[in-house]
């Protein structure tokens, strides 16, 4: 039987457009559509179990994965089939669930998989902006209870046009790159990396995309009306006892308020919070307490949620005393760690990072091979977020994905400022050891230290810092550098970078609908005032990069090499490089440049000495004389006829230095004129066609003697004798 496929399109405007299609594909999932634009094609399904999970949260998974067949490409590695997920797919996933998440009802509990995968690739789009699209379209094609579509738009500003969806090749002309996921009423979601850009375009990037993506929302409305909206299910809903809500909220809101009135740390306002829940739950019996001991803990989290908001709303006070526009204490220090490139601590309240720098080859650069996009980054960051950071222990599972998008987002803000023309390397790691609020921002601040210890010349120290708001739909604040519960019982987090000239890095969530332009054009100004603050405390501790790289720390030298001197300097089998590593204590990397016909090697090592070694064999190996030119040169050996020769700027370049060259007058023995270890100079005369060697002489640096005559050239054979036979006549008088 023929299925019957039902097909929108979306117009972008510029000859572009992208296909929604239902019907055909994966038709026992709850929600199946292909997305396409040009030749990239994504599938995308969910499904939700029936039964809600024995947890007080929405199971939900997103999952995005690129197949390499749909770039008619072979998996890397000895397993040839696609295994765990990428840095760029763990990165998609999360920017599909931070919009997502919110929008499911707040007592759904049922396991929920979303999974998105790359079938089909085309150089010319890059389909994790699609993949918000696609994530709606099977939600609202399905029965699983969800608010209203939304979708995600990546835009570009290229010569000062913004863009939607570019092509990666678009997007290296661009001075924006900026993700934007919303509904048709407000934006939920952004991330991206800017080049410095003002408050005011960053805000219309975000306007020019939220339009795009109203016109991606109406075509989905009109799919599912073509297809027939499905009738929502039903489903368990959450317990509710409002008595005992009642009863929570009366015995705990005005302690809760007391408490956040005091400004306490966080350990001992943790504790006074631990002690009013332990005295509400003794309001209850036991049979009470095992009956509705998740509705108590539920109302008493929601009664302290409500006292620390009006708090904030109506007296302006925070949770550790300060104002809304106030940065907590900071502290920093550089070079911290003695063995390291480059290292610095930086403290904001009781948040701590320690960032590292490591310094290396072009063998070092991170290999990106994914079927949408293969390259190398040669500056990259990873950040760390261990349990005792938090004063917890748990299993450590390996990197978690909240790491690798923090650790993004912390890169894309350093990678704005850093040299263009770097022979290094580099490596950023940060050690989160405390957090209450913002690692990813306090990262950012050590990374832009540690780069500096390090002596790598960013072009401008970058700070960051985090936005919060709170809102009842009257009233709002806005709050500058939010603490970790800020975070959970807030309207928004927004975290911003940059330097004093402009934006380098954003990343939002916001959690109200119809959040207004003005409110993000406030919080934008504030971050700014909140950044410039914190920059200081940077630039007091460190002003300026280092002039040089430490003591320690390898010294990277870049020079060319014709291509056919780069076998001789590798030698058989790499002996002659491995033997010059070994002896020179250096790591050199060579790789060939396809457009000068030139290999470029990369000299690293700690020794300045072994650098040199290595650079004066490489102008051995590629030394050429110039004709008519004077090189001073050392005898090594003696011959009958002549004597050979080193050129002493190229050791291992020999020549011959013939007997007849050493002097205007007759030379009986070479050993007259010279011998073994005699440093001199020489006149290069060129190369000789009839011995087809290169020609030097002694005597064309010396005067004639007074009377001399030159001998008449020969007229015809060699050898030394005339045509007769007979010892010609040299240095005749």
């Amino acid at each position: 039987m023929i299925p019957k496929v039902y097909t929108e399109s979306i117009d972008l405007g510029d000859g572009r457009t992208i296909t929604i299609e239902t019907g055909k594909l994966a038709k026992q999932a709850d929600g199946s559509a292909v997305i396409r634009m040009g030749n990239a094609m994504l599938l995308a399904t969910v499904v939700s179990a029936r039964q809600a999970s024995d947890v007080d949260f929405l199971p939900l998974t997103v999952d995005y994965r690129e197949k390499f067949a749909a770039a008619g490409r072979f998996p890397g590695g000895f397993f040839k089939r696609e295994a765990r997920p990428s840095n760029e797919e763990i990165l998609t996933m999360r920017l599909v669930d931070r919009v997502l998440r919110p929008l499911f009802p707040k007592d759904y509990h049922a396991e929920t998989q979303v999974m998105l995968q790359l079938m089909s690739h085309d150089e010319n789009v890059m389909p994790d902006a699609l993949a918000g699209l696609a994530a709606s379209t099977v939600i609202q094609l399905s029965d699983i209870p969800f608010e209203y579509p939304i979708s995600e738009v990546r835009v570009a500003r290229i010569d000062g046009e913004f863009v939607v969806n570019p092509s990666r090749e678009q997007l290296q002309e661009s001075d924006i790159d900026i993700m934007i996921g919303a509904s048709a009423d407000s934006v939920a979601m952004v991330e991206g990396e800017f080049d410095e850009v003002s408050e005011q375009c960053m805000a219309d990037a975000i306007r020019f995309g939220h339009e795009a993506i109203k016109k991606q929302i109406e075509a989905q409305v009109r799919l599912v009306a073509a297809v027939g909206k499905k009738e929502t299910r039903t489903y368990e809903e959450e317990n509710h006892d409002q008595a005992v809500e009642k009863k929570v909220h009366a015995f705990s809101y005005q302690t809760c308020y007391d408490i956040a009135k005091q400004g306490l740390s966080k350990k001992d306002r943790g504790e006074k919070f631990s002690e009013l829940k332990g005295a509400l739950l003794a309001e209850f019996s036991e049979e009470e307490q095992e009956e509705h001991g998740k509705l108590i803990s539920k109302y008493f989290s929601k009664t302290q949620k409500e006292a620390v908001r009006e708090l904030v709303l109506a007296e302006g006070i925070r949770l550790d005393g300060r104002e809304t526009t106030d940065i907590r204490p900071i502290w920093c220090e550089v070079d911290y760690l003695p063995s390291t490139h480059g290292s610095s601590v930086f403290t904001r309240g009781e948040t701590q990072a320690l960032a590292t720098v490591t310094l290396g080859t072009s063998r070092e650069a991170n290999i990106i091979d994914s079927p949408s996009n293969q390259g190398e980054e040669t500056f990259y960051l990873h950040y760390n977020f261990p349990p005792f950071c938090t004063g917890e222990a748990r299993p450590l599972r390996g990197t978690s994905r909240r790491e690798v998008g923090h650790g993004n987002l912390a890169q894309r803000a350093l990678k704005m400022v850093m040299p263009e023309e770097s022979p290094y390397t580099v490596r950023v790691v940060s050690e989160v050891l405390e957090s209450n609020g913002s690692s990813s921002m306090a990262t950012v601040c050590a990374g832009t230290m540690a780069l500096m210890d390090a002596g790598v010349q960013i072009t401008s120290p970058v700070s960051g810092i985090a936005m919060g708001l709170i809102s009842d739909g009257d009233r709002f604040a806005v709050l500058s550098d939010i603490l970790g519960d800020e975070d959970h019982l807030g309207d928004m987090d927004f975290k911003v970078t940059g330097t004093d000239k402009g934006i380098t890095a954003c990343q939002m969530d916001i959690k109200i609908k119809g959040l207004s332009y003005e409110i993000l054009i406030q919080a934008l100004e504030q971050a700014r005032e909140g950044r410039l603050h914190i920059l200081e405390k940077l630039t007091d501790t460190i002003e300026v990069p280092a002039d040089s790289i430490k003591a320690h720390a390898p010294k990277m030298i870049n020079c060319r090499i014709p291509n056919e001197y780069i076998g001789p300097f590798i030698g058989p089998g790499g002996k002659e490089i491995q033997n010059l590593q070994r002896e020179t204590s250096t790591t050199i990397v060579i790789n060939e440049d396809p457009d000068t016909q030139e290999g470029i090697v990369e000299i690293l090592g700690t020794d300045q000495e072994g650098i040199d070694q290595v650079l004066a064999k490489i102008d051995a190996l590629t030394f050429k004389p110039e004709k008519d030119e004077v090189y001073k040169v050392k005898a090594i050996k003696i011959l009958e006829f002549g004597a050979v020769v080193e050129y002493l700027e190229a050791p291992g370049n020999e020549v011959l230095l013939h007997i007849s060259e050493m002097a205007w007058q007759r030379t009986n023995a070479v050993t007259d004129v010279v011998n073994v270890g005699d440093e001199f100079e020489v006149k290069y005369l060129g190369f000789d066609p009839r011995t087809r060697k290169d020609k030097v002489s002694l005597k064309a640096l010396l005067e004639k003697p007074e009377g001399y005559v030159e001998r008449p050239p020969r007229k015809g054979g060699g050898g030394g004798r005339d045509r007769r036979g007979g010892r010609d006549n040299r240095n005749r008088r």
